[in-house]
């Protein structure tokens, strides 16, 4: 078994590498990064810029994977505001170039497409928790370009009976993720605060906005789950079920903190148009493959804390 994840240096790469390589010691694990990463024992890594259809051929015909994770992305949807176009290229080309070469080399890999629950948008309060058949109202680039993820993954299953399997997860936290995100940009804050490294007040944008918060140890579970289980030109929703409040989030946390802070609204940090709520139904990913989340919230939480404090005092 050759397996194959993109982005594989990224926050959920990382993750899904360990989760793997422990359901499957066996597998021959082949990962994708834009910088250079010392090889460990137990994957390789590649350095290649998927945006480049030669490079991403080439690769593909040297490993002759049979799983593909692709997970490389822009993920931020706030960044995607900044840019656009770089969110539209890099999560559009790159896919289309994997997918292409999987054609061109008549490889028959299993593909899981990661797309994201920002796709569904506003929703009306009767259609939560949201199931995979929502419709499609993005309110951001990122959002745009996982449609299109979606739907091209959709596509070449129809049209050339590709085996594609497509993923949404709802929001998804857990140690090792990197700034511009909720969870860790409150983290991140009370962690400096403790280290001293910063006022303690710590700056928020809009808390009344409800999510639904996977831990990500859960949902790259999901996604081996629906590479080994999964029905080919299936999507399949990845999430708890339960939508918290920001303002919940930042509690749960500040009640983790080891001292006193005050909080500040910024609205620098709010975005340009914030859905009230999104909670999401896993019911098909639970009867497909008996998935259910483990971790609960705030464990998840509290391990994002601890990897933060960690982070600052190593610095």
């Amino acid at each position: 078994m050759r397996i194959l994840i993109t982005g594989a240096g990224g926050f959920v790469g990382e993750h899904l590498a360990r989760s793997l390589l422990q359901a499957t010691p066996e597998a021959e694990l082949h990962g994708t990064t834009l910088n250079p990463i010392p090889d460990r024992p137990s994957i390789t890594f590649h350095v290649l810029d998927l945006k480049d259809e030669k490079a991403v051929q080439h690769l593909l015909d040297k490993i002759h994977p049979d799983h593909i994770y692709h997970l490389a992305a822009q993920a931020s949807p706030r960044r995607s505001f900044e840019v656009p176009w770089e969110t539209l290229e890099n999560n559009i080309h790159a896919q289309l170039n994997i997918i292409q070469s999987c054609l061109s080399l008549r490889l028959q890999a299993r593909i899981l497409v990661v797309s994201s629950a920002e796709i569904y948008g506003p929703t009306r309060p009767e259609q939560q928790p949201i199931k995979e058949d929502a419709p499609f109202k993005p309110t951001n680039p990122y959002g745009v370009s996982k449609v299109t993820q979606d739907m091209l993954g959709l596509q070449y299953f129809l049209s050339h009976k590709l085996p594609i399997l497509r993923a949404r997860p709802f929001n998804h936290i857990g140690p090792g993720q990197s700034e511009g995100f909720v969870a860790t940009d409150f983290a991140s804050q009370i962690a400096r605060i403790e280290a001293g490294k910063k006022a303690p007040v710590i700056e928020v944008g809009n808390l009344g906005a409800q999510r639904d918060f996977t831990d990500v140890r859960d949902v790259v579970r999901a996604y081996r789950l629906i590479m080994e289980k999964g029905t080919a030109g299936e999507v399949y929703n990845i999430a708890s079920g339960m939508a918290y409040s920001i303002q919940k989030v930042l509690d749960i946390l500040l009640s983790y903190s080891t001292v006193p802070i005050d909080v500040r609204v910024d609205q620098t940090r709010m975005m340009p148009i914030d859905v009230p709520i999104i909670q999401g139904d896993a019911s098909r990913l639970r009867q497909s493959t008996g998935w259910q989340p483990s971790i609960p919230f705030e464990q998840s939480l509290l391990d994002v804390l601890n990897d933060w404090r960690t982070r600052i005092q190593q610095k």
